[in-house]
């Protein structure tokens, strides 16, 4: 059981594990997920948290896909973003980057899905740990998130 896992079943929402054996050697984390758990690369969903210097910001999108930092920027009424340090995402979350859940973490912080996800019954996160994810449905994890979706990839 990982935050993300406990609070998904506090809140009653439906959701699934899929568990692999996480690659140390692995370039991308999310890639990774969806090669080993044999899912299409638009139905997994990496987090990223960004920050203007003074706040922080996550960000979730496909795992095949750049943050677009312009668009994210304008989804969050943000002049400009950068990505965070990695030493503050695994501070201000609890959790490793790699496993970074945008579900359960230490602080709440405000929250954008790229728009792609409203199209999917089934979408993919991280659980908590490398080599978890978990599947649940794009409405719930915007709700337990109080998310909003937007563009903020291209293409």
């Amino acid at each position: 059981m990982t935050p993300a896992t406990k609070l998904l079943k506090a809140k009653k929402i439906q959701f699934s594990i899929h568990e692999y054996e996480h690659d140390a050697n692995a370039k991308s984390f999310g890639l990774e997920a969806a090669e080993k758990l044999g899912l299409d690369v638009t139905e997994v969903f990496k987090t990223l948290l960004v920050s203007d210097d003074k706040n922080f910001f996550v960000a979730i999108l496909p795992v095949h896909h750049q943050l677009n930092l312009k668009k994210v920027a304008a989804a969050f009424s943000c002049k400009k973003l950068q990505m965070a340090d990695p030493k503050d995402a695994e501070r201000l979350t609890g959790y490793l980057v790699g496993g970074i859940s945008p579900i359960g973490q230490k602080k709440k912080l405000k929250t954008v899905i790229d728009q792609s996800a409203q199209k999917l019954d089934y979408m993919y996160v991280s659980g908590g740990k490398r080599g978890l994810d978990i599947g649940l449905s794009p409405a719930d994890l915007a709700q337990v998130l109080n998310a909003s979706f937007a563009k903020i990839v291209d293409a």
